[in-house]
């Protein structure tokens, strides 16, 4: 069974970072394309970042410049920096997960609540 958890959300100042971490369990994430998605109030989840399993990446143009996705396979580990944080990037931010290689599989973590509010 494949689980994602993901930590490291919070409470931050407008301007200020967190970092988000995706630890992957009953797999090895280097057969996975990772991503990360958030979920506003109201709002559809939308794609912030994605990785490849050869490690190419993709961002929404809203955080190009101040995300960054990456992915630590021997940790079975993918994380998400985040700076110059907007109040209106308040969202649940959820790790997915999809099987590169046949059968391919989606999985979604439970998600990490982000706020950001002076």
């Amino acid at each position: 069974q494949v689980q994602l958890v993901e930590s490291g959300g919070g409470l931050v100042q407008p301007g200020g970072s967190l970092k988000l971490s995706c630890i992957v369990s009953g797999s090895i994430i280097s057969i996975y394309h990772m991503g990360w998605y958030r979920q506003a109030p109201g709002k559809q989840r939308e794609l912030v970042a994605g990785i490849t399993t050869s490690g190419s990446t993709n961002y929404d143009d809203s955080v190009k410049g101040r995300f960054t996705i990456s992915r630590d396979n021997a940790k079975n580990t993918v994380y998400l920096q985040m700076n110059s944080l907007k109040p209106e990037e308040t969202a649940v931010y959820y790790c997915h997960a999809r099987r590169a290689v046949p059968p391919t599989l989606d999985y979604w973590g439970q998600g990490t609540q982000v706020t950001v509010s002076s």
